[in-house]
């Protein structure tokens, strides 16, 4: 967990809110409000996410009018259609998060799980228990559906949620916050539990970067500019959540068209979210079988070759990559691609320009993968699949609040367990230390 200075915010104490502050008192407001829904049981927690469910389906008129000034003003300011794509919320698209509410209803409820306990020796009843994080703030771009998916998460894990979404998706957020406040109110949960923190500007996200002591955690979902940002400016502990430049490996023991297809679903099947493949790596034994296949599939997918001198030879179309292109985190049909001389040639390029997040290996050869994923150190290591399926409900998680490519508390897709943290309760019967 990255953070602007060491130790816990937990440990720091909360000062009062500045005077005039409306960031800090939203956050103290939270504060109060984790505190109630740490001990409810998971039936009231459930009841308000039901609720939150009915609720967006209900007024789904007014959440998608709002959401059509969003969408009007970025399309006058030439905002990129994929962009806009993102931003934009249909009657149907609303009825579907509404449906994800309810799969979290369905969910395992991690507060209170026991992670491990014994007995000691002198007696005493040892248990690790989870146990809500408190107030988690999370900082986003212009996509509105993370704002119920953040809200419904954090409420099954019994924490308060602060959410700061960008300053082009603010009518659509404010009309989705306004439906799920409502609705945790009238299951009777504090409706402080989920808010809007206040302001457009730069300095409210600053703020909440430094509301150490009121914060528990933050989590930034969005590009490399915003993460850096919010890791390098917060005092409040950063769950960093980082991009995605995914490489596919092609081994020289590949099965061609399963590389092939794997490749094309990896790059073109979604290509602006962060488990999109951003680079292939061809095995020199395997190029001549499967670059003219590859190509043809990746120009029929839409796809723009960046290709080293192998590929520019394979392919008349192929754009000649630069040192940025392997360091690119594309999010368009784009694709650096190179060919290698082995496995550990493989290796050593994606450890110099891997985020971190998800690399594939196409291989029949069971030590070849073995050896690859024993030597990359990416938050999750495919043999034989896609990358795209680096996400929690693919992972059978239900849902996620982001995917960490960090090593401290969590690491890849986070589910309901990872917005938690844990507590001891030692048990005794008069003990007292000799």
């Amino acid at each position: 967990m990255s953070s602007g200075s060491s130790g816990s915010s937990g440990s720091a104490t909360a000062t009062a809110p500045a005077a005039g502050s409306p960031v800090l008192e939203t956050a103290h407001r939270a504060r109060e409000a984790a505190a109630l829904l740490a001990p409810l049981p998971r039936t009231a927690r459930d009841a308000a996410l039901l609720a939150i469910a009915d609720a967006l389906v209900a007024r789904t008129e007014e959440i998608t009018a709002a959401n059509a000034e969003d969408v009007a003003r970025a399309r006058e300011a030439g905002t990129a259609e994929g962009i806009v794509d993102r931003l934009t919320l249909t009657p149907e698209r609303v009825a579907a998060i509404a449906a994800d509410v309810r799969d979290v209803v369905a969910l395992p409820d991690p507060v209170g799980e026991v992670v491990r306990g014994s007995t000691l020796p002198n007696g005493l009843e040892l248990r690790q228990i989870r146990v809500p994080l408190g107030v988690v703030g999370i900082i986003y771009e212009a996509r509105p559906n993370v704002t119920v998916d953040a809200a419904a998460l954090c409420l099954k894990s019994g924490n308060a949620v602060l959410l700061r979404g960008s300053s082009s998706a603010y009518a659509s957020n404010t009309a989705l916050v306004a439906v799920l406040r409502d609705a945790v109110a009238s299951a009777g949960l504090p409706a402080d539990a989920v808010q809007l923190v206040p302001g457009q500007s730069r300095d409210s996200v600053t703020e909440l970067m430094t509301a150490r002591g009121l914060v528990d955690v933050l989590i930034p979902r969005g590009g490399a500019s915003l993460i850096k940002t919010v890791v390098e400016g917060s005092t409040v502990p950063v769950i960093e959540t980082g991009t995605g430049n995914c490489h596919v490996y092609v081994d020289e023991h590949a099965d061609v068209d399963m590389a092939v297809e794997i490749l094309v679903n990896a790059k073109a099947q979604r290509p602006s979210v962060c488990n999109a493949a951003e680079t292939v790596l061809v095995h020199r034994d395997v190029a001549d079988a499967f670059l003219p296949s590859a190509l043809k599939a990746l120009a029929e997918a839409g796809v723009t070759v960046h290709g080293d001198a192998a590929w520019q030879q394979a392919g008349p179309d192929v754009v000649a990559a630069t040192e940025e292109d392997w360091e690119n985190e594309y999010l368009s049909h784009d694709i650096a691609a190179a060919v290698v001389p082995d496995l550990d040639t493989a290796v050593a390029h994606i450890r110099r320009y891997s985020s971190g997040h998800t690399e594939a290996i196409i291989t029949r050869d069971t030590a070849a993968a073995r050896r690859f994923v024993a030597l990359v150190d990416s938050t999750a290591v495919m043999v034989n699949a896609s990358t795209r399926f680096t996400d929690g409900s693919q992972f059978g998680f239900g849902a996620e609040i982001g995917i960490s490519t960090q090593k401290l508390h969590a690491r890849g897709p986070m589910g309901l367990p990872e917005l938690t943290s844990t507590k001891y309760v030692v048990t005794g019967d008069g003990h007292v230390r000799g």
